[in-house]
């Protein structure tokens, strides 16, 4: 196998080189495809595909070298500020509402929960000092969690991005909680 991928060398070089204008990206980008090529020849599906497979390879190489190189323009500097600003806002706004949120769980679920995201206890430390075998105690804070996710979702729409929520809505009041 690797003595025909040697017969292609020279066919994917010029290939690669009519669209790289680099001498030494060329030969980077051909180093990449037989590497990618060899890692990953467990999906070759057949000896004779081997040479459009090589093709495939090297033409993603190229693309992923061009995404690589193109300019990234950057955020004015006071854009950024105002978006963290309404996400802070939005953040102090939601702890505000946290805290009693927490306390409307069953007290099995709110100490947990409180000690784990609040106080940053490690959940080895819950389990000891509730009583709770390590997984118990793993266990009692995943289902704190989605409790209280369950009432956070009761009581407001989110606006979730990729840092996390952006910002919320309190729906009416359903209960005194909101």
């Amino acid at each position: 196998m690797v003595s025909e991928w040697q017969n292609h060398k020279a066919q994917l070089r010029s290939y690669v080189s009519k669209r790289i204008d680099d001498p030494d990206a060329v030969d980077d980008i051909l180093q990449e495809v037989y590497i990618k090529a060899s890692s990953n020849l467990h999906q070759l599906k057949s000896k004779g595909s081997l040479k459009g497979w090589l093709y495939r390879i090297a033409y993603n190489t190229i693309m992923d070298f061009y995404r690589a190189r193109q300019p990234h323009e950057m955020l004015p500097e006071e854009l950024a500020i105002e978006e963290d600003d309404v996400s802070t806002q939005a953040h102090k706004e939601l702890a505000q509402c946290l805290r009693p949120l927490i306390n409307e769980l069953p007290e099995k679920y709110a100490i947990p929960l409180r000690m784990a995201e609040l106080e940053g206890v490690s959940q080895q430390a819950i389990a000891d000092e509730l009583g709770l075998s390590l997984s118990g105690a793993k266990s009692r804070v995943q289902r704190s969690r989605v409790k209280f996710r369950e009432q956070m979702m009761t009581c407001c729409d989110f606006e979730i991005g990729q840092q996390g929520i952006i910002d919320y809505v309190p729906k009416k009041p359903i209960s005194r909680k909101c």
